[in-house]
């Protein structure tokens, strides 16, 4: 979902544009700021340890639009009081409970 998150709210945007991405996830700012995304799309979606990465189809969807915008990833810890983060986590789980 986080990484879903990145791109929808980058592909909603009508221009390039400079962007700060602030997230909680790990696997999100990891990849993408340690480069290891790039390097799955190298390797064919191959990781490292030999195994096949996940979300392939998302990770190029959002190394494309990576291309088109200028943007900043910012990691905050999750649940920390950061009042974005907790605001979006606010309204992920109001979200959810539309569902049960």
């Amino acid at each position: 979902m986080e990484l879903m998150g990145v791109i929808s709210g980058l592909e909603a945007l009508k221009y390039p544009c400079e962007v700060v991405i602030t997230t909680d996830s790990k696997y999100v700012y990891d990849a993408v700021t340690n480069g290891w995304a790039e390097k799955w799309q190298r390797n064919n979606w191959i990781k490292s340890d030999k195994k096949p990465a996940l979300n392939s189809d998302l990770w190029e969807r959002l190394l494309g639009l990576l291309k088109i915008h200028k943007v900043e990833f910012k990691w905050v810890k999750g649940h920390a009081g950061h009042p974005e983060n907790e605001r979006c986590d606010e309204l992920a789980v109001a979200e959810t409970l539309k569902y049960k």
